[in-house]
């Protein structure tokens, strides 16, 4: 049996890499940089929390994967131009994360998980203080490139943390009542954009008060919404007819039966 091209353990993933970019590795891997693999590092993410989602183990091992091979890819990026390499990654990131424990690491007492998160956004200014960023706040650490709703979503949390919370579930679902008047009687296109995202800004405090994460919620209604389509599909297929077959009244009953 011929001896695997790389080492045991969860070293062999980056030696893995380092190959694919070595001087006769693969001619694909050779020509990547970090913005080209971008898009492949959110694919395999997304990767990733489908997998969570279908609660499948054997999907997520291999997702994991793929994503570790990002990781991977981009140190030996960083490497070859004497940046950084895996090793300083990894270390670098365990020692941030136990400066951010000392309720683990150095016999600090907490209350609880809240003020475990409380403790951990004051530590975050802190450092951003220490890095000349005064002006940085809490939600400025939130990245922007995440999708909108999970975006807002985390802004709120991270404003919350330090005691700039927006209200109530009771408070919020008036408010998504409001907005939604307000959107439906806006004028204009410019109009009813600013009010559709106040009713959209207004859901997700609406979430995060009931403890919700909303980009899982809308994400999961999504599914309910692709499974029903499926559901209608097939009753169309049972009948020989097609959506333009229908009129308007009878696709809708098919569609109420869609639910089941």
């Amino acid at each position: 049996m011929p001896e695997r091209p790389y080492p045991e353990g969860l070293e062999a993933i980056f030696a893995v890499a380092r190959r694919l970019r070595a001087p006769g590795g693969c001619p694909w891997d050779r020509e990547q940089t970090h913005r080209s693999l971008r898009s492949y590092l959110l694919e395999e993410t997304y990767e990733v929390l489908e997998a969570i989602d279908r609660g499948d183990d054997a999907k997520l091992r291999e997702e994991l994967g793929d994503l570790l091979l990002q990781v991977a890819m981009h140190s030996a990026i960083a490497a070859e131009r004497g940046a950084f390499d895996a090793e300083e990654v990894s270390e670098a990131a365990a020692a941030k994360i136990v400066a951010r424990h000392p309720h683990v690491y150095a016999g600090e007492e907490v209350a609880g998980a809240e003020e475990v998160l409380r403790n951990w956004e004051h530590r975050k200014a802190e450092e951003a203080h220490r890095s000349g960023r005064e002006a940085e706040t809490p939600v400025d650490r939130v990245p922007a490139t995440m999708p909108a709703l999970a975006w807002t979503y985390n802004m709120q949390k991270r404003a919350a943390r330090v005691g700039v919370d927006l209200g109530t579930a009771d408070g919020a679902a008036r408010e998504v009542a409001e907005r939604a008047a307000l959107a439906v009687a806006a004028s204009g296109r410019e109009a009813a954009a600013r009010a559709v995202g106040d009713l959209l800004f207004a859901a997700v405090t609406l979430a995060r008060c009931l403890h919700v994460d909303p980009e899982d919620a809308l994400r999961t209604a999504g599914q309910r919404f692709r499974d029903r389509f499926r559901g209608l599909q097939r009753r169309l297929a049972a009948r020989g007819a097609s959506y333009r077959d229908l009129p308007p009244r009878e696709l809708a009953q098919l569609w109420e039966q869609s639910s089941d």
